[in-house]
């Protein structure tokens, strides 16, 4: 998947209905009030942890993400940056996707669409050493619970 391709997939979850229940697919997730998308993955790494397998994959999930950064910031203007951390050690089970998204990631960063009452949030995660380095997009009603 191209710049333009992923760049389509955030205009189409911007406008795609939420689902009433929680449903997974391969590489997406939504509920009532959400979306997330897995844009980019590289190889898992249970077979080479080593350290130069690892960080050339970080590094090339990283530009991806940067360049869609720069490309949804020349459009929206700056993104706000949202600790996900602060959801994965509440008291309270967070709600989705903030759920999701704290067990991968320790930042998103967001831009707000008024104009359809939503918000786009950009994050690298990964759920364990062995996994795969993702980038998600996901997609939210208009208010961030930040607590």
């Amino acid at each position: 998947m191209g710049k333009e391709d992923r760049l389509a997939m955030v205009e189409s979850l911007l406008a795609l209905p939420f689902p009433g229940t929680h449903t997974q697919e391969k590489d997406r997730s939504g509920g009532p009030g959400y979306h997330v998308c897995v844009l980019q993955a590289s190889q898992d790494f249970w077979d080479d942890r080593s350290e130069e397998t690892v960080e050339a994959a970080r590094e090339e999930v990283e530009a991806t993400f940067q360049t869609l950064v720069t490309a949804l910031t020349a459009r929206w203007g700056g993104p706000k940056p949202i600790d996900l951390e602060r959801y994965l050690w509440s008291q309270s089970l967070a709600p989705e996707p903030m759920n999701q998204l704290c067990q991968l990631s320790g930042e998103m960063l967001v831009w707000w669409r008024p104009e359809v009452d939503r918000w786009i949030g950009l994050a690298v995660g990964q759920g364990d050493p062995e996994f795969p380095i993702e980038l998600l997009v996901a997609v939210g009603e208009a208010s961030i619970p930040l607590t």
